[in-house]
């Protein structure tokens, strides 16, 4: 029988995170800069919203970063995570094309948000904190928050943007279960929150909207630690354990990937799976072609620009440099709640800016249409966001087809989708649109992002 799943031993579990930043050319550029003074980001000024060792991790220049060992033994759980090689899905296509995919699904939490939701817990509770507090689009890295706390005897709260609050009912029972309080966004719990529901009552929420309620909730209460679930640089590195592992799985297979696909909303899953192949490549390693998926009714990387804007609509946090739509944006309710990001992680628009990534979008029924196509063939139902990254690695192994080329391709399958059958529910019943984003949404948004800061 063809061997079809690459999992390593526990003993393999990677010790380290990697930080690509010690292998991207230097830049004068600084990733975030005070809105107040538009010089960078002071250590002190950092430390007023994350641990020590967090701040060194998002400043940091090294390649490494040591995980302590209270965090690899929780890693332990479920990690090393597997890789599989899609035969079944490659005989449906009827393509040359070798396909692999690193399942994240296997976590407690059904996706790859706890690889960086208990560092942050573990580092928040060394600095004295008791809870925690954050936002969350679709419910993925809430739950991974929630679970992170219970892990270290935290409280947590959680803002929840409302339109995936109302889609997505089991993943606030999850979040409750592992003992957090689930809040939908905009609320009246917050000023930030008031103020949007005053301008819009209906207001579906935002990434951006729930990220000014959680800092809000922060900032006003020293007992509570703020965390993210993406974006940041720190977060962006405890992902890499997913590609250090794909790297060694993917030497058991006795291959290479030619191409490496994510789905892209903050950039954490994508960079997760693609950052130690670039690395490789940046010295002096084999190339690999990087494909950054997105929604086409959230096109971050595809339609925004490059500039330095809020990552929260309230604008109580820094400007980052990243690819932005704006951070008064709302994008239309599609059901791959988790890709709704104005901006993403300014490491990810600098690996982009280096040519290191291609962004494309894709519109909602044709990711259903691949996830069903993957769950009939390979037996996992894939998560809405990850059906992204499905849909572009099944028209590259079409493009091998077409080509008579035998390429493989790895994509990273970043959760299941068991607690989005509402979804699939509607996606059967021909209730979903193909939603694109207005034209006049961009241009109104775009106005929000700010003039260059002075530096």
């Amino acid at each position: 029988m063809e061997k079809i799943k690459f999992q390593l031993d526990e003993k393999d579990l990677p010790a380290t995170w990697y930080n690509i930043v010690a292998d991207l050319p230097e830049t004068d550029e600084p990733a975030a800069v005070s809105p107040t003074t538009g010089k960078p980001l002071t250590r002190d000024e950092l430390l007023q919203v994350m641990p020590e060792q967090l701040v060194e991790q998002e400043t940091s220049t090294e390649r490494e970063f040591e995980i302590p060992e209270p965090v690899r033994q929780l890693y332990a759980q479920w990690r090393p995570s597997p890789l599989f090689r899609a035969r079944r899905l490659e005989r449906a296509l009827d393509t040359p094309a070798r396909i692999y995919y690193k399942y994240e699904g296997v976590a407690p939490t059904g996706s790859h948000k706890p690889n960086t939701g208990i560092p942050q817990a573990y580092y928040n509770k060394l600095a004295g904190k008791t809870g925690l507090v954050t936002e969350t689009g679709a419910g993925q890295w809430g739950s991974a928050a929630a679970l992170s706390a219970s892990f270290f005897g935290m409280t947590a709260k959680v803002f929840m943007v409302k339109v995936s609050f109302q889609q997505k009912p089991y993943r606030r029972a999850l979040m409750e279960s592992f003992g957090a309080v689930c809040i939908p966004s905009p609320s009246i719990e917050t000023a930030a929150g008031r103020a949007i529901l005053a301008a819009d009552p209906d207001s579906p929420g935002s990434l951006g909207i729930a990220t000014s309620e959680a800092l809000e909730v922060a900032a006003q209460d020293p007992t509570l630690g703020y965390t993210l679930g993406s974006a940041a640089n720190h977060v962006l590195a405890h992902q890499t354990v997913i590609g250090q592992e794909a790297l060694r799985q993917m030497a058991m297979a006795d291959d290479y990937p030619d191409i490496v696909i994510g789905c892209s909303g903050g950039g954490s899953n994508l960079a997760g799976l693609s950052f130690p192949f670039l690395g490789e490549q940046l010295r002096g390693g084999p190339a690999v072609r990087v494909i950054a998926v997105e929604p086409a009714a959230c096109p971050t990387l595809t339609k925004g620009s490059i500039a330095y804007d809020y990552s929260d609509t309230g604008r109580l946090g820094p400007l980052f440099r990243m690819h932005t739509l704006g951070h008064t944006f709302v994008p239309p309710p599609v059901h791959a709640g988790g890709l709704r990001a104005h901006g993403i992680g300014p490491l990810i628009s600098r690996a982009i800016e280096e040519r290191l990534i291609d962004p494309i979008a894709v519109g909602q029924l044709g990711c259903f249409e691949a996830g069903v196509q993957f769950a009939r063939t390979e037996g996992i139902l894939p998560a809405p966001e990850s059906t992204h990254a499905i849909r572009a690695a099944i028209d590259e192994a079409k493009r091998c087809r077409e080509e008579g080329q035998s390429r493989a391709i790895l994509f990273g399958l970043s959760g299941h989708g068991h607690f989005d059958l509402t979804a699939y529910d509607k996606y059967f019943a021909g209730q979903l649109d193909d939603e694109t984003v207005d034209e006049d949404a961009l241009t109104r948004a775009s106005a929000s992002i700010p003039e260059a800061p002075l530096r």
